[in-house]
């Protein structure tokens, strides 16, 4: 990862690149993804899926308004939406199958996570509707998720950052719980034991599409010391 430009965290989303089949948003935090049950949905103030039918009418008639996957309420940053049906579908399967489009994140963890890794863990929530996801490191096909990491600096009181890769479509808190099940949670992340007052500290840093790259500027918590 380059080092943090300036910081800029958006209180509305931005389109970071268009396509004629793509286009790739930048969402802040706090902004939820869809529509639903704890969603404000009155004038879809915050949420992603609504602004995009506001601003661009032509994805209104999309699954969610074209959007290709989702990130939680308090993640910020790279979301990929298909700008026609036929696009929405291949880019959704190309997305499972980890064809050709690549998620990664920056994130900063209980320090410690070694250098850098690769797992394969599974997921599954505890009960229906539960906030709360299990991982084990056995389990079945479909709810296996697998995470790829490299540390990018050591800090032992603001935690160790780190670039998050994220392989094939994701599964629900696969980054989170993940990393918690691995021993070091993100800082902020009360639900699985990450310390700090402060936001959740993970962000949606960059996707690449057929070898094009975007990136989201980073957030605050994202600078690195100078050397």
């Amino acid at each position: 990862m380059s080092k943090p430009r300036a910081p800029n965290v958006p209180e509305t989303p931005s389109v970071l690149r268009e396509t004629r089949d793509w286009l790739v948003v930048d969402k802040p935090a706090g902004w939820h993804s869809v529509e639903g049950a704890t969603a404000p949905t009155s004038d879809g103030g915050g949420v992603l899926e609504s602004w995009l039918a506001r601003a661009r009418p032509e994805l209104a008639d999309l699954p969610e308004s074209g959007l290709v996957h989702r990130l939680d309420r308090d993640t910020s940053g790279c979301v990929v939406v298909a700008r026609t049906s036929r696009a929405h579908a291949d880019l959704a399967r190309r997305l499972r199958a980890g064809a050709g489009i690549r998620k990664i994140y920056v994130a900063r963890l209980r320090p410690g996570i070694a250098p850098e890794g690769d797992a394969t863990l599974y997921f599954a929530s505890r009960h229906k509707r539960s906030a709360r996801v299990t991982v084990a490191h056995s389990g079945t096909a479909t709810t296996a998720g697998r995470l790829r990491w490299r540390v990018v600096e050591r800090d032992a009181t603001r935690g160790d950052l780190v670039e998050l890769e994220l392989i094939g479509a994701g599964k629900r808190h696969q980054l989170r719980a993940g990393c918690a099940h691995l021993g070091h949670p993100l800082v902020g992340d009360a639900r699985y034991g990450g310390e700090g007052l402060g936001p959740l500290q993970l962000h949606a840093w960059r996707v690449e599409i057929d070898g094009v790259a975007v990136e989201a500027p980073l957030p605050a918590w994202v600078s690195v010391a100078s050397p």
